[in-house]
Parts: structure tokens; C-alpha cells; sequence
């Protein structure tokens, strides 16, 4: 395996001029830096990554800590994240929360333990979590959710608007007790979503809260059905839990949209495929990850400054299940 001074000895500089090429020193002059990084394509040579983090007391990996992995949301929001850090040079470690503070706890301990460059974090609600990041050195950027009780650069869609959107859409099309099934108490999203539905609804709101899993918007469907001011729509904060009101509405034949209509939110890539289709309010879910990764580069270079808040906008996509 090549060494630092086989590149030396090939490009003809010393080990310390290859050391400041690698680590990026604008100093050096532009044809010493093209023999030293000839020589390290034909020499094939690889820096002990171990070593350098150690002198940089920090590693070049961030970790990227997800609510819920099962979600198709995160699929193109990672892919957003990883594309900006391979060009910054940072490797993603992706790390599942499943919803769990006291998973989301034990994630953020291991990242600051090991040293990690950055976290973006969509936050599962934990207090502790959020503490724990906000008081440590590390550069920290808030997607999907914000951090709760805390300020830090953050990148969310406009949940309140879309929401309010879906809603009106919902009385636009002839619906008139419309119903949300919204996520657990604390986490913005499932917050700001039920305010936007709210905001639009001309009567009084008819809110079940659950925990933003595919279950949970079965569950939350049957106890709707039950009641005795059963809605004729239904407003669904997340996709997952809109694919579980679809199933029950189907388990129990209920007609979709002629008895029942349904909005939910988050794109999903079934949307088209499943009878109805699914009308949902759609989020750019690489542009946020991307975003984030922007962000959390620049809080690297610069950690002193100002937090900023990205709002994105989120699109209504209307489709047969809202169609009465």
C-alpha cells in the first residue's frame, strides 16, 4: 500500500506539501498540487482516514437521524442529503429513530461520542434529544420537525398552509364534516397540520391524534366511523397514516370519495396506482434533504453564525379519492 512519502517521492515535493494538498491548502502552487495528485491516482494512494480524524478531532461522517425509515418521505430526502455531503466530502451515517424518544436519545449520544462532523435530525419529539444536541459543540440542523425547545438551522415545508389547503379543497368539493387525523401532541408537524385544518374548517374540528404510523391511521378511521357525528372526509397528516384510513374504509366498505373523501399528506409513489388514487399535498422531499445538507455545510464553515429557517412550499395534488 502507498505511503505518504511514495507520493513525495513520485510528485518530487516533500510528505508535508502532499499533507496540505490533501487537506486542501489554497497556499500551494497550482502545479506542485497536479503532481501531487497525479501521483496519488497512479500510486492508488489512500489517507489513513483513522489518523487525520485524529488530528482534526472530529471525524468526516454525519449522522442523519430519521423518524421512521419505513416512510417512502425519506427516501429522496436522504438521497438529497447524501448528494450534497459526497460533494462537500462527508460521508452519511443513516440512523432510524422508529418514532422512539429514547431511541433518538441513545442515537444522539453515539454521534456526539463519536465525533461526528454534523446531525440532521428529524426529531421523534424527544426533549432530551434535543438538549443534549443543543449543548454540545456539534453543528446540528433540524429537518421535517423542528427541535423542540430549541433554535437551531431548520428545514420544514409550510406545513399550517398545506394543510389549510387540503381542507378547503375537501369543503371546495362539496364536503361539509370533515374530520383530521393528525400525529402525537409536541411534534410540529402533527401540530402545525391540525392548525392549518383548523384555520380552514368553518364548523367545529373533529380531531383524532395517533402516532403517525400506517396502524395507527386504521385505528384512528375505525373510531371515526364509530362515532355518532361521523365525518363525510377525513384530512390525514402523513402518508402512512392515510394508507391505513384507506384500508379500513376499505375493510369496511365504505365507498371512496362518494361516502367518504380523503386528502392525505406526503406524496407517496403508489399514489397513482392504488383505486382511488390518492390526493395528497406533496412535499420536495429532495430539496429538503438537500437543503439541509446546504445548511449544515455552511454551519461547519461558519459555526457562529445566525440559525436559519428554510420554508418550503408543499403542493396540493388532487386525485380521485377527494373527488366527490
Amino acid at each position: 500500500m502507498a505511503t505518504i512519502y511514495d507520493v513525495a517521492r513520485e510528485a518530487g515535493v516533500s510528505a508535508a506539501t502532499v499533507s496540505r494538498v490533501l487537506n486542501g491548502a489554497r497556499t500551494v502552487d497550482p502545479a506542485m498540487v497536479a503532481r501531487v495528485l497525479t501521483a496519488v491516482r497512479e500510486l492508488g494512494y489512500r489517507p489513513n482516514a483513522v489518523a487525520r480524524n485524529l488530528r482534526r478531532s472530529r471525524t468526516t461522517l454525519w449522522a442523519v437521524i430519521i423518524s421512521d425509515i419505513g416512510n417512502p418521505f425519506f427516501t429522496a430526502t436522504v438521497r438529497g442529503i447524501e448528494d450534497v455531503a459526497q460533494q462537500a466530502g462527508y460521508s452519511v451515517v443513516l440512523c432510524n429513530s422508529d418514532e422512539d424518544p429514547a431511541k433518538e436519545e441513545t442515537y444522539v449520544a453515539a454521534a456526539l461520542s463519536e465525533q461526528m462532523a454534523g446531525v440532521i435530525i428529524s426529531s421523534s419529539g424527544s426533549v432530551k434529544a434535543a438538549k443534549t444536541l443543543l449543548e454540545s459543540p456539534v453543528p446540528v440542523v433540524a429537518i421535517d420537525r423542528e427541535l423542540p425547545r430549541g433554535e437551531v438551522d431548520t428545514v420544514v415545508v409550510d406545513n399550517e398552509a398545506g394543510a389549510r389547503t387540503a381542507t378547503e379543497h375537501l369543503l371546495t368539493a362539496g364536503y361539509r364534516r370533515i374530520a383530521c387525523i393528525t400525529g402525537p401532541e409536541g411534534v410540529s408537524t402533527a401540530d402545525l397540520r391540525l392548525r392549518g385544518y383548523a384555520g380552514a374548517l368553518p364548523g367545529e374540528p373533529l380531531v383524532v391524534r395517533t402516532d403517525f404510523r400506517e396502524q395507527g391511521g386504521y385505528d384512528a378511521m375505525t373510531s371515526l366511523l364509530s362515532s355518532s357525528d361521523r365525518p363525510d372526509a377525513v384530512f390525514v397528516a402523513n402518508n402512512l397514516m392515510a394508507v391505513g384510513a384507506l384500508r379500513c374504509l376499505a375493510d369496511r366498505g365504505v365507498d371512496v370519495p362518494g361516502e367518504m373523501g380523503l386528502v392525505g399528506f406526503d406524496e407517496i409513489p403508489w399514489a397513482d396506482l392504488v383505486r382511488p388514487t390518492l390526493t395528497t399535498v406533496a412535499q420536495p422531499t429532495y430539496e429538503l434533504g438537500r437543503m439541509a445538507a446546504r445548511l449544515l455545510v455552511d454551519r461547519i464553515a461558519t459555526p457562529a453564525a445566525k440559525p436559519a429557517k428554510v420554508v418550503l412550499p408543499a403542493e396540493l395534488r388532487p386525485r380521485q379519492s377527494s373527488a366527490r
